[in-house]
């Protein structure tokens, strides 16, 4: 039975399919990349204070700055676009998505700094944790609503052009329209 918001067919399941399977490997691709032992001399301390890291980064001027700020939004950024794909729902509250979405990030981020603190060479930053749930929020809030749009379009096309040919040809094979008198009801 087809949820109420989903939309169905073929085209649903691969695209459920197709962002559980990529929203799996990029978390895995991210799991290797922040989980790797580094081979350093020295670590930083863990940055505890949110916005310290980012106003260190951002006092380094503007082009030094690009650099790690864009790597600390970029890293989960693809979570703003996977997770409602894998959840394959159309007709959702966008704040509720967004949230959702942001939630989720927010969690695996988390998650990831928590993993972090056992590995050599890694250290917690808060501002990695607020960056890539923004890098998410952003991602989501520039690709889902058009996509989400798109698709609602696409399947009202779809579902207009499948209905009319039957129609159409019901009404050419069998000519008028038969009218039925209207019959009361029996006592």
């Amino acid at each position: 039975m087809q949820g109420q918001g989903d939309f169905g067919g073929v085209a649903a399941i691969r695209v459920r399919t197709a962002g559980g399977i990529l929203l799996l490997a990029h978390i895995a691709f991210v799991a290797w990349l922040m989980l790797r032992p580094l081979d350093v001399p020295w670590v930083t301390p863990p940055n505890l204070r949110p916005l310290a890291g980012i106003r260190a980064d951002l006092a380094l001027g503007w082009p030094a700055a690009v650099k790690p700020l864009g790597e600390g939004l970029g890293l989960l950024a693809p979570l703003g676009v996977l997770l409602p794909m894998a959840h394959g729902r159309l007709t959702v509250s966008p704040l509720a998505s967004l949230l959702r979405t942001a939630a989720a990030a927010c969690l695996i981020s988390l998650g990831i700094a928590l993993l972090q603190t056992g590995v050599p060479g890694r250290v917690v930053d808060v501002d990695s944790l607020l960056l890539n749930t923004a890098g998410a929020i952003v991602a989501h809030l520039l690709v889902v609503p058009a996509a989400r749009a798109r698709l609602r379009r696409w399947e009202r096309l779809h579902e207009g052009l499948e209905a009319e040919p039957a129609t159409f040809q019901e009404g050419l094979s069998q000519g008028r329209t038969p009218t039925i008198p209207r019959v009361g009801i029996a006592p």
